[in-house]
């Protein structure tokens, strides 16, 4: 009889010690489990956190010198008086303004909208970076500053209306009255009537110059 006690009292405490043992077991489960919880939790963040300042790194914010770098390059005059681009033209879309190495500007990045192009003219200056992203799909840019004569602004914008991927806006800021613009070639004429322009628009609208042959002209901005 008092062996049988001895027993169920041995087998009592056998359960007992097992029940703290899977109690603690269990515990330590939780406490790993939540600090797993919480690793991965702040692991999220942290990678939210990279991600939204890789981006803003990208598209916000003022010029840097690594997007100096992307434009890096200068101007070789061909024999037929266009100048092409020698250097790196950046392509990343971008919001923030860009600091283009010229006047009016060959390429490099520029923003995700692009101008109209379908024979538009701007009667206003456009933004530079959407008139760039007009350029890589092979559009041809057609400026003037104050000192073009109004004849020549008024015919070149009459060839410009019936000429598919071309624009035409002023640049104050250009040196020379009348320029043409197309992605890494650029060239001056004497005017709307210089044998140049046609020459120019036969070369480089849709060209083998561009970098996205066949993208849209239209859907984009409108002034």
């Amino acid at each position: 009889m008092g062996s049988a006690k001895k027993s169920s009292a041995a087998r009592t405490a056998r359960v007992e010690e097992m029940r703290r043992a899977e109690q603690a077991r269990e515990r330590r489960n939780r406490i790993l489990v939540v600090a797993a919880s919480v690793l991965v939790v702040a692991g999220l963040v942290a990678g939210g956190v990279v991600l939204v300042r890789s981006q803003s790194d990208g598209d916000g914010g003022g010029s840097s010198a690594a997007d100096d770098a992307k434009n890096a390059g200068k101007f070789v005059t061909d024999a037929d008086g266009v100048r092409a681009w020698k250097g790196t033209l950046g392509r990343n879309h971008v919001t923030k303004s860009v600091d283009y190495p010229v006047t009016p500007p060959v390429g490099g990045d520029h923003n995700p909208v692009w101008m109209n192009c379908d024979g538009d003219v701007y009667e206003d200056e456009i933004n530079d970076t959407n008139a760039v992203h007009s350029l890589e799909h092979g559009a041809v840019w057609v400026t003037y500053n104050g000192d073009a004569p109004k004849a020549d602004v008024e015919a070149l914008a009459a060839k410009v209306e019936k000429t598919p991927y071309t624009l035409m806006s002023p640049v104050d800021g250009q040196k020379d009255p009348i320029v043409l613009t197309a992605w890494g070639h650029q060239r001056t004429v004497t005017g709307a009537a210089d044998p140049a322009v046609d020459a120019f628009l036969e070369k480089f609208v849709q060209g083998a110059q561009t970098p996205e042959p066949g993208a849209a002209c239209t859907n984009g901005l409108s002034k």
